[in-house]
């Protein structure tokens, strides 16, 4: 049975960091006195579900966390500093603390350690997450029992109901241009001025015209899409937003 520790103070641990191409040990204290923290842990940087969907969300939503209360999120597995480093990088989640818990120590003392040698991993942290404020584990979401790597309970959005049920995710908006298109530059600075955040998708670098041609019907820039929904223009963007 994996342990609950709501109400508990976390483990105390130094963790051997490289900042700077320099070793740094960075300790619970500094991580997790006087702020209010988010930690969500991981059986492996680089591996699938931690890669594609739990670490790219929570990074997302990092914004909407500050703004309701949240100091600090923290990525933490059991891996080493450099493996954590180049993940982080290949991630560019440039809101997220990557924490090495190379030894298993604060996952141990959790009561997160589990024994995942038959995909070749050793020892590795149950998939959990949790909210902590000034070294105090406040909630925590731990992943079931169950066979695998599950992923239900652990999630940003999960985390996000629970600090304020009320909070609104950012819209998720992308849009595909070109280098040198004005109208793609009104479009950005439009949703910049807005407040939105959103994702570059570059015909010629990212994407080719016809996968522009197959998303959205059209063959000229920029195309604007908000929550799954085809805006158009950046003409067809004002129009909307104003």
């Amino acid at each position: 049975m994996l342990d609950n520790k709501e109400g508990q103070s976390v483990p105390s641990v130094t963790f051997k960091t490289r900042q700077d191409d320099q070793w740094l040990d960075v300790t619970t204290e500094q991580l997790f006195a006087n702020k209010t923290v988010i930690v969500f842990s991981l059986p492996g940087a680089f591996t699938p579900t931690c890669s594609s969907t739990h670490l790219p969300r929570y990074n997302e939503l990092a914004g909407v966390f500050k703004q309701n209360g949240v100091d600090e999120i923290v990525c933490m597995s059991v891996n080493d500093t450099f493996v954590m480093n180049a993940w982080l990088s290949d991630q560019d989640a440039e809101n997220i603390t990557v924490i090495p818990d190379g030894n298993g120590e604060f996952t141990d003392g959790m009561g997160m350690l589990v024994d995942k040698q038959d995909l070749g991993f050793g020892k590795r942290s149950w998939r959990y997450a949790m909210l902590v404020k000034d070294g105090v584990i406040e909630k925590m979401f731990i992943e079931p029992q169950k066979p695998g790597d599950p992923f239900e309970v652990s999630d940003a959005d999960t985390m996000l109901k629970y600090i304020n049920s009320e909070a609104q995710a950012p819209v998720d908006v992308s849009l595909f241009t070109k280098p040198g298109c004005p109208h793609c530059a009104k479009a950005k600075e439009l949703l910049a001025q807005k407040g939105y955040q959103y994702e570059e998708i570059i015909v010629g670098q990212d994407v080719t015209l016809l996968s522009l041609r197959a998303v959205s019907g059209q063959t000229t820039v920029p195309q604007v899409f908000m929550a799954g929904q085809h805006i158009g223009s950046a003409e067809d963007l004002v129009a909307r937003l104003s």
